[in-house]
């Protein structure tokens, strides 16, 4: 069997190190890249990832030249949290008969349902696979929750707490939850979504719910400058609400500041039998996010053809061999 043949859309910070990671991995080959940046248009993939090494594959800014060039098996995609800028991109992919895996979070469960029909049908059309996952939205806020639910009769409710000291994570992290503004600064920002804080909580709770067969009132986002002693944003601490028959049914808190004490992710149910897991210290984002996107490779490619989302896809796993090992003949 032939490598799988796949394409980078987006070559930034999270796309550079999925791309050092699958130049690690046997039966996969990079045969394309894609991306915008003028700094990064026309140059080798490894002088664009400082490898010290030419791989043969130029950066372009023209998916029809490089789909016309190649033939590829699926496209990791990495541009954007949102799905209306990520539409075209992954639409464009999708009728060249190549299937996708994207990190583009309102993908991971969409909730703009016309846009979501619109490309279901476009993959069904062309017989192949469109994913959006992610370390959250993608796996613990949702996927690992409702394998949770699995060994429970019922479930009452359901809450999360994530919490990250964003003085380990990348610059454009703390940028985006306001790092270093003044409060006043991070709510105006906030308010004209000139900071994106974190993008996701939404889609997390409607396919848990979604998962468990809930239909919800409503889903409440709540989003708070978390201040250090300086005067300045450390950064946030956003609450979702998702709100059924009245009542919190699922919430989902997620705390991501510099100075953060303890980093965990913990899970608790209501029901029976109530669970309580605790991840200490908490999943490492960026690490986790190439890993899914990876080993999510092989599930999609085996999937039936359309728009699917974690909780349709078989269980996930490390996919730790050739890469061949794990897609079906």
């Amino acid at each position: 069997m032939e490598k799988l043949r796949l394409v980078l859309y987006g070559v930034g910070a999270i796309g550079s190190r999925i791309a050092e990671f699958l130049l690690e991995k046997e039966g996969v080959e990079i045969v394309g890249t894609i991306d915008v940046a003028r700094e990064k248009v026309g140059k080798d993939l490894g002088d664009v990832l400082a490898l010290g090494r030419r791989l043969g594959v130029a950066v372009s800014d023209d998916p029809d030249a490089v789909f016309s060039k190649v033939k590829a098996d699926v496209v990791v995609h990495t541009t954007t949290s949102f799905l209306k800028q990520a539409y075209p991109q992954i639409a464009k992919v999708v009728e060249h008969g190549v299937n996708v895996v994207s990190t583009c979070e309102e993908l991971s469960y969409p909730l703009d349902l016309e846009l979501a029909k619109k490309l279901n049908a476009l993959a069904e059309k062309h017989g192949v696979t469109v994913l959006g996952t992610g370390i959250n939205p993608g796996f613990l806020m949702d996927t690992l929750i409702i394998a949770f639910t699995g060994v429970c009769q019922k479930v009452e409710a359901i809450k999360m707490v994530r919490v990250i000291n964003a003085a380990k994570r990348r610059a454009s992290f703390q940028k985006k939850i306001g790092v270093g503004l003044t409060v006043d600064e991070f709510n105006k920002k906030i308010e004209k979504k000139v900071i994106t804080a974190h993008v996701g909580l939404e889609q997390s709770i409607s396919m848990t719910a979604s998962a468990l067969g809930w239909k919800l009132d409503k889903i409440e986002v709540e989003t708070k400058a978390v201040e250090a002693k300086s005067g300045q944003v450390a950064g946030l601490k956003q609450l979702a609400r998702g709100i059924r028959r009245g009542k919190e049914t699922i919430t989902l808190n997620l705390q991501a500041y510099v100075g953060a004490e303890e980093e965990y992710d913990a899970i608790t149910i209501e029901g029976v039998p109530s669970i309580h897991g605790k991840i200490s210290p908490g999943v490492h984002g960026d690490l986790a996010t190439v890993a899914i996107v990876v080993n999510s490779i092989p599930k999609v490619i085996n999937a039936e053809p359309g728009l699917v989302t974690m909780k349709d896809l078989p269980v996930p796993s490390a996919a730790l061999e050739d890469m061949r090992t794990y897609v079906k003949k």
